[in-house]
């Protein structure tokens, strides 16, 4: 974390909103919202924080997030978070808070009915939960609340000081046709301008009825399944019901079962399956039980189930141990379903408000309003954040200016493509799950208890959220120059190593200098030569000083030189016989109103232990770069790889940027 450039400003450095004083604008919850936003949020779940909390990063964006509740939440019903989650609130800065709060998933053991005797279970086998090497992070499971504070923290602390607008209901959302005019006490706010109009209820006792109008450039809907947005724009979850009932309830438990405070899966003979997560604190701890089957018309609601009746269930799978629940923190039932809503903005020919210029988006949905599944992958929470941090940055990006509209195409077209990914997914888990254990002497009818090992170790990927995949777009490229770097696979997240930062010695992960800030990164991997007259040398020169440079191109005058485009470079000779003032200008820039030396930009790839059977490695092994050519590898704001280029690929590179930024 870098501070102190424009000057020494004693006190937390997190707190940005001393330096821009001029600019802050002051959010009160309680105060009447203003009649133009640049970017309206609805809904303060994970998908509009993770939006939120990136957008406050800008003040020069105008953005408000209004919920329907009135107050923060303060007990959640998600707490699995993925690796690639973790690694995502890096980029947020508040990842080594959930690591030192957060349960950590190191293994996962399984259970099946004993052949001896099937009416009690034994372990059937132990894996590591995540594949080693696949993230610097772990596992982890922490109350979703304590993730939606951390994302408030970052909006209070941010350059906007942003906080949720609580209890207000949307009642209304209709986009402008093109040549409509808004009265704005003696002028007009075209549909150019602020073409997205809404009507947000005030459901607040001091406020009881009140309407308020809100035209934005943008709204994005994040209020979950029952979405008023996505319902406005006349779209609708589309899939079935599994017929299938779940409970779910955190516990404090005394019982002899020997796993308890491991994730395990247990299939019991014909009294269900459980599915074991331990909690946060070292006490707590999560069951999903399997229920009753439901009839095609029947609903969960109708059942009338009580948290009795899920310790009942849930003391007859665990059979022979004993379960003696002590206290029950928080319980529901619900029903498995996988749902997928068409598109995720108003251009869709479904759309009831696609406006004149449908080619441009202006209203978008996200998480749980576009997709939903059964809560047991861990995947809910975890795709819901990243459809924000996937928005969050071409929204940034447009509205500064930097980029042309036709990037928020792309949003629709990723994250439904994940979507759909995730709920194939989560029917087959969840299928598997729900099945019956099938008897080592009888060949039909169930499942093999170590078929479904096998299925949860081959999706391992997925479930850390390493399985999402872009493909080639305007922001993401062909994968002509893959073999330059084969661990840096185009379209999937950027694969953090360890490096050697030059100018202090310190050893960090490279990953974690890509930050939620709306920049974009370009790496370069330098070859096996690094003088005056080498490939890297001439790049360095050339994006330096070339008109035709996308750093010099669109970098607006009298900002930073990195404030676009942010390059970074790693080198092969070790630290200890390198000297800063022999790396290439570019590489160290001035900044700030001091004209201040950056010195947090040229790494070194020297050799880490990964692990026992593996053994030392840098970075170019880790990730098959080349060491004799080196290589460039672009990366988005959202941590995604978007290009693999050699080093002499200038023409590309400034191809690639021409094709969606603005000069």
């Amino acid at each position: 974390m870098q501070f102190h450039l424009n000057g020494f400003l004693p006190g937390d450095p997190e707190l940005q909103k001393q330096h821009w004083a001029q600019e802050t604008r002051a959010y009160q919850p309680s105060e009447s919202l203003p009649s133009e936003v640049d970017v309206l949020i609805v809904g303060s779940g994970p998908a509009g924080l993770a939006l939120a909390a990136q957008l406050s990063r800008f003040p020069s964006i105008h953005t408000r997030l209004v919920e329907q509740k009135s107050a923060k939440l303060t007990l959640g019903q998600a707490d699995g978070l993925q690796c690639r989650s973790l690694e995502m609130f890096e980029a947020y800065g508040f990842s080594e808070k959930v690591v030192k709060e957060a349960y950590w998933v190191n293994e996962t053991t399984f259970w099946k009915p004993d052949e001896a005797n099937r009416q009690n279970i034994v372990r059937s086998g132990r894996i590591r939960d995540t594949e080693e090497g696949l993230s610097e992070f772990p596992h982890v499971i922490l109350n979703q609340a304590r993730v939606h504070d951390f994302f408030l923290d970052v909006m209070r602390k941010s350059a906007s000081g942003m906080v949720p607008d609580y209890s207000r209901r949307l009642i209304d959302l209709k986009v402008l046709p093109e040549d409509a005019g808004v009265a704005n006490g003696d002028s007009k706010i075209s549909k150019a301008e602020y073409p997205v109009e809404v009507k947000l209820e005030r459901i607040d006792e001091s406020h009881s009825d009140q309407i308020e109008t809100v035209r934005a450039r943008y709204v994005v809907g994040c209020e979950g399944a029952r979405s008023a947005v996505r319902k406005s724009l006349g779209l609708a979850l589309e899939g079935d019901s599994a017929n299938q009932a779940w409970g779910v309830m955190d516990v404090l438990a005394v019982t002899n079962f020997p796993d308890w405070r491991t994730k395990a899966a247990i299939h019991s003979a014909d009294q269900g399956s459980i599915l074991i997560i331990p909690r946060e604190g070292g006490f707590l701890v999560r069951l999903y039980i399997e229920l009753d089957k439901l009839s095609p018309e029947e609903r969960v609601a109708n059942k009338k189930i009580s948290s009795d009746h899920l310790i009942s269930a849930a003391k007859r799978i665990f059979n022979p141990y004993s379960l003696d629940v002590k206290e029950v923190a928080w319980w529901s039932v619900y029903e498995i379903g996988q749902r997928l809503c068409s598109s995720f903005d108003n251009t869709c020919a479904d759309s009831t408000q696609r406006g004149t210029n449908s080619d441009h988006a202006r209203v978008f949905i996200a998480g749980d309003a576009c997709h939903t599944h059964s809560p047991k992958a861990g995947q809910g929470m975890n795709v819901s954040m990243q459809d924000g941090f996937n928005l969050g940055w071409k929204l940034a990006s447009v509205l500064q200016g930097h980029s042309s509209s036709h990037i928020l195409k792309t949003y629709s077209s990723e994250r439904q493509a994940v979507a759909r990914e995730l709920i194939d997914f989560d029917r087959e888990f969840a299928k598997m799950f729900s099945a019956r254990p099938k008897e080592s002497n009888h060949e039909d009818g169930g499942i093999d208890p170590a078929e479904f090992q096998r299925y949860f170790e081959k999706q391992g990927r997925f479930t850390a959220g390493m399985g999402t995949h872009y493909m080639p777009s305007i922001i993401t490229g062909c994968s002509t120059h893959q073999h330059l770097a084969t661990g840096y696979e185009i379209g999937t997240r950027f694969h953090s190593s360890q490096v050697i930062r030059l100018a202090d010695a310190k050893p960090i992960q490279l990953g974690h200098t890509v930050k939620a800030d709306g920049r974009w990164r370009i790496f370069l991997f330098a070859g096996s030569n690094t003088d005056r007259d080498s490939e890297f040398t001439n790049l360095c020169t050339l994006l330096s000083s070339s008109p035709s440079s996308p750093i010099k191109k669109y970098t607006p005058t009298a900002t930073d030189i990195d404030s676009v485009i942010d390059l970074h470079a790693i080198i092969q000779t070790p630290h200890s016989s390198t000297s800063m003032d022999s790396m290439p200008s570019i590489l160290w820039p001035q900044k700030g109103n001091y004209g201040l030396r950056d010195y947090e930009k040229i790494y070194c790839a020297e050799g880490f232990i990964m692990n026992e059977s593996i053994g030392k490695q840098d970075i170019y092994e880790a990730r098959g770069v080349s060491r004799e050519k080196g290589c460039m590898v672009v990366v988005r704001p959202d941590q995604y790889i978007a290009h693999v280029l050699p080093l002499t690929a200038t023409e590309q590179l400034s191809g690639f940027f021409d094709g969606f930024m603005v000069a």
